[in-house]
């Protein structure tokens, strides 16, 4: 059964990003931002307050250092101190599920950490040795690095296609700084397609392979709700 997921909880101080509210009761698995990308320790644990209300499992969603680029710049950072900005920020959010009673579900990279993590062995590596110590399984893509990396690892592998972002000819996600609207029925189609072929088209016009044990939305997209609902019915309809 494929599982919607979404990357949730990303405003920071007054500043809100997403409508979480309508889209928590959506999905089944929220990607919780840990403060380096966006967040902070009010918006968490209201995110973690939120999932638990509609029953909605939680993830922790760490990123690159870069709150003013969101999380979608790269750096270059080794594997240790890339090993201790994620065990930072999945501990701070493990913190509040743990004052709520809720598990930690998953890991998902965010952003360009997320990209970087398909493509760098030793980004990769730094995925998996933090996932050594949570225990828990991660988020990826299939035929990368994450699940190349992960599953030689012994580590669970939870395979996302993106029902809101392109794919690039190689197979690649196209990550932009801020997400545009998708057309909802464009979306279904594309989810539906990903589920029974295993296949999406590029933006070149090329079929890619992927694998659709999980789908995502951004929170961020402009139409998140629309986009979900319209997740929901293709997950139901394959």
């Amino acid at each position: 059964m494929t599982i919607i997921n979404c990357d949730m909880g990303e405003g920071f101080g007054l500043y809100r990003i997403g409508d979480d509210e309508g889209l928590m009761p959506l999905i089944d698995v929220a990607n919780v931002a840990c403060g380096f990308h966006a967040s902070d320790f009010n918006h968490m644990r209201r995110t973690v307050q939120l999932a638990k209300q509609h029953g909605v499992k939680v993830g922790a969603h760490p990123s690159l250092p870069d709150l003013q680029g969101f999380g979608r710049r790269e750096m270059k950072i080794g594997r240790e101190e890339l090993v201790n900005c994620m065990i930072y920020q999945i501990g701070a959010l493990k913190g509040f599920l743990d004052a709520e009673g809720v598990a930690l579900n998953h890991i998902k990279p965010h952003g360009s950490l997320y990209g970087m993590a398909a493509r760098m062995e030793d980004v990769a590596h730094a995925v998996a040795d933090v996932a050594d110590l949570f225990r828990v399984p991660l988020f990826g893509m299939a035929g990368t690095l994450h699940e190349q990396v992960y599953t030689a690892r012994g580590h669970a592998f939870v395979s996302e296609f993106y029902a809101d972002l392109d794919y690039n000819d190689q197979g690649g996600l196209i990550i932009t700084r801020e997400h545009a609207a998708t057309d909802p029925d464009t979306a279904s189609a594309a989810c539906i397609r990903a589920m029974r072929e295993g296949k999406v088209s590029s933006v070149g016009g090329v079929d890619v392979s992927v694998r659709a044990d999980a789908i995502c939305v951004h929170s961020d997209t402009p139409n998140a709700v629309a986009v979900a609902h319209a997740v929901r019915a293709a997950v139901k309809a394959a």
